[in-house]
């Protein structure tokens, strides 16, 4: 009797120690789970680096996020559920079928403090170095499991299929861009990062996505040069510009046959009248072509970030737009492509940038029709669409599918817009108010 006694008290102690374990186990593998997921690959990324082997493990971990996830529930699932059989197996035995429902109290207790909340907690508030930490040996679980996991991942694709749900597996890297954006956006938003400093950063990670033809100076504003003008006429037009290069063209504007730029040009007919004491007669016979440079043309549908790498491989900083029949659609320099990052570039010569948008008295704000969306928004912090238009006037006449008159009023987008002005069929002119 007292041996069946005693082995009776051995069993129960071997068997709330390996429940111990077992609770343990559930820890890491929770923590190891929160971890591995919840941890910055850049700054996992940062530590490998600078030579952590352990960050680098994580990372090679953390590369395939469904083989790990699938690996860690497995594990975790096992530890818990045979802890639970183990302690209804003990209390039953003490107390009966009344061990049924203090097992079931006590396991929902245990678990959810030291195998779960705890555990989670802990590793939400380091994630990077408990990720490292646990990596070699959620590295190995990962290898033992693979089998498993790898048929049960084929079973959820399967059903997911059924259900027309496919998995993208460069989902995660797609949404690296998403990620650093949202970050901004809550940075800004709880003053941690300045508005400026958000605005260069989003601004260098649009260039891939946005085209020549959303921020080149329309044909209608380029400054050109007629090649059959006088030398006196063309001096005078180069002197009093304020860009050192521009367009030449012959008989017409659309016959661009070169471009000059401002020191050429002066240097030429230094030159050619012979220097300080030469006869300023002999530039009768100047010919604007002999300084001119061949034109450079890109189409319209290029991206800004394509654009500027031709730029700095062809060394030149202009370069003229055409829509895909060779019609002139307006030009664009390395500038342009640089004021999207860093803002409005200005110098001595340029003309006083008025504001994008002024604000009366009545809380309306007074915008060119000509104002592109993005810089709107960037100077406002508002979030009008740029899909469809690329000015404030394009959107007006897109959302309101006519060309409207003065005097019309229109809402859309959570803003009421107002047509102030119009020449001819261009709207010049708008008042906007937001109806927040």
């Amino acid at each position: 009797m007292d041996s069946a006694q005693s082995m009776m008290d051995s069993a129960f102690w071997i068997s709330a120690g390996a429940i111990l374990l077992l609770l343990v186990l559930s820890a890491f593998f929770s923590g190891s789970e929160t971890a591995l997921t919840a941890a910055s690959r850049g700054k996992l990324r940062s530590q490998a680096d600078k030579g952590s082997r352990r960050a680098q493990r994580a990372l090679d971990v953390t590369e395939d996020s469904e083989r790990l996830i699938g690996s860690v529930l497995l594990g975790n699932n096992l530890v818990n559920i045979l802890a639970t059989s183990l302690a209804t197996a003990v209390l039953t035995r003490a107390f009966g079928e009344s061990g049924v429902a203090f097992a079931t109290l006590v396991m929902t207790l245990l678990v959810l403090i030291f195998a779960e909340v705890l555990p989670k907690t802990y590793a939400i508030s380091n994630a990077e170095k408990a990720a490292a930490a646990v990596a070699p040996v959620i590295g190995l679980v990962v290898t033992i499991l693979a089998p498993i996991v790898g048929a049960v991942r084929f079973l959820v694709r399967g059903i997911l299929r059924l259900f027309g749900v496919q998995i993208d597996p460069d989902s995660q890297i797609m949404a690296v861009r998403e990620e650093i954006a949202g970050a901004l956006q809550l940075g800004h938003s709880e003053g941690v990062v300045e508005k400026e400093d958000r605005d260069r950063i989003l601004g260098a990670l649009d260039l891939s996505e946005r085209f020549v033809e959303e921020i080149m100076l329309h044909r209608s504003n380029i400054q050109m040069i007629d090649a059959d003008a006088e030398p006196s006429v063309i001096l005078e037009q180069c002197l009093t510009s304020p860009h050192t290069r521009l367009p030449v063209f012959k008989d017409e504007q659309e016959n661009i046959v070169g471009i000059v730029h401002a020191k050429d040009l002066l240097r030429e007919m230094y030159a050619q009248i012979g220097g300080p004491d030469g006869d300023a007669a002999a530039l009768n016979n100047f010919q604007i072509t002999s300084v001119t440079k061949p034109p450079y043309f890109v189409p319209e549908t290029t991206t800004l970030d394509e654009q500027m790498r031709q730029f700095l491989r062809q060394r030149s900083h202009f370069a003229l737009v055409v829509d895909e029949y060779g019609a002139l659609q307006g030009l664009i320099t390395l500038e342009d492509i640089l004021e999207e990052i860093v803002g409005e570039i200005t110098d001595e010569f340029d003309p006083d940038e008025e504001s994008v948008a002024k604000k009366d008295s009545d809380g309306n704000y007074l915008v060119d029709g000509a104002t592109t969306i993005r810089d709107l928004n960037r100077a406002t912090d508002w979030n009008l669409p740029d899909e469809e238009a690329n000015t404030i006037a394009g959107l007006v006449i897109h959302e309101a599918q006519m060309i409207p008159t003065v005097g019309q009023v229109f809402a859309f987008h959570g803003f009421r817009f107002e047509v102030m002005a119009r020449e001819g069929n261009r709207i010049t002119g708008f008042k906007i108010r937001p109806l927040a």
